[in-house]
C-alpha cells in the first residue's frame, strides 16, 4: 500500500480495505450504534476524530521512542494507554470548552475507547511500512470508511423498522443479512486497489 499514491491510499482505506467490511474491525458499534441514523452520524463523527487523533500521537510514540528503545513489544498496550488516555482528555476538554460539540457525541466519545477498529488502524499504520502523511491519510480515509459502511447501514435498518418483515427476521437476523449483503457489495470495490 505505501507504494501507491495519496489517491490511491484514500480509495483503498474508504473501499477496498474498508475497516468493517475488509478488516472486520469496529464490528461492535457498527451492530449496536446503527438503529438510527442520528447515532450512525455521531459515531461516525467522534470516529473520525479521535482515530485520527490517536493515529496522529501513535504513529510517532512508536518510531520515536518505542522502535529506537528496541521496545516493539509494548505497542499495543502503549497504544491502548494513549487511546483510553486520549479520549478522556478530549472528553474533558470539550466538556469545558465545546459544549455544544460536547453534547452532539455525547455517550459516543467513552465508547470509542472500546472500539478495536481505531486500536486496528494505528498498528496497520506502521505494518504497511506508512510515512506520517501516508498514515494520516489512511488513518482518515478508514475513519470516512466507518462512517460510510455506519451511516448505509443505519439508514437501511432505519427503512427495514417500518417495513413488514416476517417475525422470525426482525432485529438480528435482518441486521446481519443486510450486514453481508453490504459487506458482498463493498468487494465488489476490490478492483480498485
Amino acid at each position: 500500500m505505501a507504494e501507491q499514491g495519496i489517491i490511491g491510499i484514500l480509495l483503498i482505506a474508504v473501499l477496498t480495505q474498508n475497516v468493517i467490511f475488509a478488516r472486520f474491525l469496529g464490528i461492535c458499534p457498527y451492530l449496536g450504534v446503527s438503529k438510527q441514523l442520528s447515532t450512525a452520524f455521531g459515531m461516525s463523527a467522534a470516529v473520525l476524530f479521535v482515530m485520527t487523533l490517536a493515529s496522529a500521537l501513535t504513529y510517532p510514540i512508536h518510531v520515536l521512542i518505542l522502535e529506537p528503545a528496541g521496545m516493539d513489544y509494548l505497542q499495543t498496550i502503549s497504544f491502548i494507554l494513549v487511546i483510553a488516555g486520549l479520549v478522556q482528555l478530549v472528553e474533558i476538554v470539550m466538556k469545558k470548552t465545546a459544549r455544544t460539540l460536547y453534547g452532539a457525541l455525547g455517550i459516543f466519545l467513552p465508547l470509542i475507547t472500546t472500539n478495536c477498529a481505531i486500536l486496528g488502524v494505528a498498528i496497520i499504520n506502521l505494518n504497511e511500512k506508512l510515512d506520517y502523511l501516508q498514515a494520516m491519510v489512511f488513518t482518515m480515509g478508514s475513519a470516512a470508511g466507518f462512517g460510510l459502511a455506519l451511516i448505509i447501514f443505519s439508514g437501511i435498518r432505519e427503512a427495514l423498522s417500518v417495513r413488514s418483515v416476517p417475525e422470525a427476521m426482525r432485529g438480528a437476523p435482518i441486521g446481519l443479512i443486510t450486514a453481508g449483503i453490504l459487506a458482498m457489495a463493498f468487494m465488489g470495490f476490490a478492483g480498485l486497489g
